[in-house]
């Protein structure tokens, strides 16, 4: 029988999804309790691997079988979806008219027997005029921009929570604490939660392995709490909202995505954000996620190198990776943060601030690349995590980028 291989592939959709995806494949971002990788995983029982961009590939490597299900990074799965790819043959190719790109497709997941040069970024047009194309079953839902992240949360959790979930029972949940629909509450075995406050009323709550949710906090779901994380006494969390791994926060926060390995601590209020990894925010940070005049929110979108109108009201933070921001920082409605931004002082800085800077509201200057790395050097110790060499080849490629 043909060795088969599945690997996760990113499109031209990567671009608009910087900057998260400087640092990662688009399947690595987190939407719901799990990563889009993680979901595929869990659903085909299977490991995959990724076909990104060539700098990446040292970290994220591809690997090829006789026959290889190519699956886009930015597709969620649902059982339909999942039994279609199975079925493909080399070949065959799903895909629909993209919803985002007028007069483009959208190349959901192809079948192939060929080589594939992983040397170019991936053309997914190319691949469906060549293949025999197949309309999907349903219409997935696909995370495509910035946005996507926290605003197709809710359904992501719901989903993730029912995949976690199925045919398992929670670990004790104390009576300590208060509990509104205590059957979609899951607390993973060797979580500490007491004298807390949980509300599953309009969507579950799920707190991983070793996590801590201190007295006094206040989680409304959908809620997600990774792994490892810590939630602070009179924290205030309202859905759809997911913490990622290893993570502290307090102070209020609502609708927002963390990946994992990033703080926010204190009091402040973050809303309609995502926060990357290894970030941190100072005591009393705050983020708008809307405008005086309740008028639609622009982003940066690193793909046009322009503001983009999102048809959104509610638009707050986007930070890259490793970006750190000092106490009583304000950031305007939608403000994107590049990878490596140390972002300080009084008044608002500008609405888009390019990574590997330093500064505020006053002006920013470069963000040396030698200084960068001794400080992740140091931030990662102390989650016992070491900053590879190519961690670092890649950081150092970003440096470089123009358009970074």
């Amino acid at each position: 029988m043909p060795a088969q291989q599945f690997i996760l592939f990113d499109d031209e959709c990567r671009d608009h999804l910087l900057p998260f995806t400087f640092t990662r494949p688009v399947c690595e971002l987190r939407v719901g309790i799990l990563t889009i990788r993680e979901k595929w995983q869990r659903s085909l029982n299977t490991r995959f691997s990724f076909l990104t961009r060539p700098y990446l590939q040292k970290k994220f490597t591809p690997e090829f079988g006789d026959v290889n299900f190519m699956i886009n990074g930015c597709v969620l799965p649902d059982p339909r979806l999942v039994a279609q790819v199975k079925s493909l043959q080399p070949g065959e190719a799903i895909a629909e008219p993209d919803p985002v790109n007028t007069g483009k497709s959208l190349l959901i997941a192809w079948c192939t027997s060929e080589k594939i040069d992983t040397s170019v970024a991936f053309d997914s047009e190319a691949v469906i005029r060549s293949s025999r194309v197949i309309a999907p079953v349903n219409s997935p839902r696909a995370v495509r921009s910035l946005t996507d992240i926290f605003s197709k949360n809710a359904d992501a959790l719901r989903d993730d929570y029912k995949l976690i979930t199925y045919k398992r029972r929670s670990a004790t949940i104390y009576e300590s604490n208060k509990v509104i629909n205590r059957n979609d509450v899951f607390i993973e075995e060797g979580a500490k939660v007491e004298l807390a406050f949980l509300n599953a009323s309009k969507g579950p709550i799920y707190i991983g392995r070793n996590a801590e949710v201190m007295e006094g906090a206040m989680i409304r779901g959908p809620v997600s709490i990774g792994d490892n994380s810590i939630v602070k006494m009179g924290a205030k969390i309202y859905g759809p909202t997911t913490i990622g791994p290893v993570c502290t926060v307090g102070g209020e926060i609502n609708n927002t995505v963390i990946l994992g390995y990033s703080n926010k601590g204190h009091d402040g209020f973050l809303g309609h954000a995502v926060i990357g990894e290894w970030c941190n925010l100072g005591a009393d940070s705050n983020n708008s996620n809307l405008k005086n005049d309740y008028g639609e929110v622009k982003l940066w979108d690193y793909a046009t190198q322009k503001f983009e109108r999102t048809g959104m009201q509610f638009v707050g933070l986007m930070m890259g990776d490793h970006s750190k921001c000092g106490i009583n920082t304000m950031f305007n409605t939608g403000t994107v943060v590049g990878v490596f931004a140390n972002i300080f002082g009084a008044a608002f800085p500008r609405n888009f601030i390019p990574s590997f800077s330093w500064g505020g509201a006053s002006g920013f200057v470069e963000y040396k690349i030698e200084h960068a790395l001794e400080t992740a050097r140091r931030v990662m110790a102390r989650r016992n995590v070491e900053l590879t060499p190519v961690d670092e080849e890649i950081l150092k490629y970003i440096s470089r980028l123009p358009n970074r």
